[in-house]
């Protein structure tokens, strides 16, 4: 437990570190109608190999949907206890940290709508949109493991666990190499979407379990 606020600091830090190099190394205009883009080598490298695939853009765009349902899902589980118990405070305490952490990750994804460090490498609709961090990686790092460790603790079929568990990493792991290879995103979008959410995740993690 003492170890998580320290993990916990060190990945937001590296995402703070990530995010100011991205603003000051190997800037280059590179992106459509010259938009800069930091480590400009290595972000032209990778969109040169995947190249644009708008087909795994969609899918990955209707799949993100999968994630906003889950989260739906818990915080009618919330709402339920809430009404039941007729106490804030009777909600299960995880379930209480994990509407904060939805709090959070909302905040996160206002903050950079407005606070645009780069645009995405291609035009979508005839306009640019802010690419970093990529808001799709983030959504679904921060949802399915979430998700799995609220599986973990309420379900206690351990076949029911390790299914869900795959299910839920083999679906994160989906998303993310196809938002890669679907090339709407610098690479570097998402490494600080992956970045961002694992430092929430770990936040929900130790607020979840703190005198448990």
């Amino acid at each position: 437990m003492k170890k998580k606020p320290i993990l916990t600091f060190s990945l937001f830090a590296s995402f703070i570190v990530w995010t100011l190099l991205l603003r000051f190394v190997d800037v280059k205009a590179i992106g459509p109608k010259e938009t800069s883009v930091g480590f400009s080598t290595l972000n032209g490298f990778v969109h040169n190999l995947t190249g644009t695939n708008m087909r795994l853009y969609t899918i990955t765009d209707w799949l993100g949907l999968v994630p906003i349902f889950i989260a739906l899902d818990f915080a009618i589980l919330g709402l339920s206890q809430l009404i039941k118990r007729r106490n804030l405070l009777k909600v299960d305490r995880d379930i209480l940290a994990l509407g904060g952490f939805y709090i959070a990750v909302i905040m996160a994804y206002i903050l950079f709508e407005f606070v645009v460090i780069n645009y995405r490498p291609i035009i979508i609709d005839g306009y640019l949109e802010a690419s970093y961090p990529s808001s799709t990686t983030m959504l679904v790092l921060c949802v399915m493991p979430t998700a799995s460790m609220q599986i973990n603790s309420r379900i206690r079929n351990l076949i029911v666990k390790r299914f869900a568990s795959f299910v839920i990493n083999s679906f994160a792991a989906f998303m993310v190499v196809a938002r890669i290879l679907s090339g709407v995103h610098w690479i570097t979008d998402i490494i600080g979407g992956a970045l961002l959410s694992s430092g929430l995740v770990m936040t929900y993690k130790y607020f979840s379990e703190v005198n448990k």
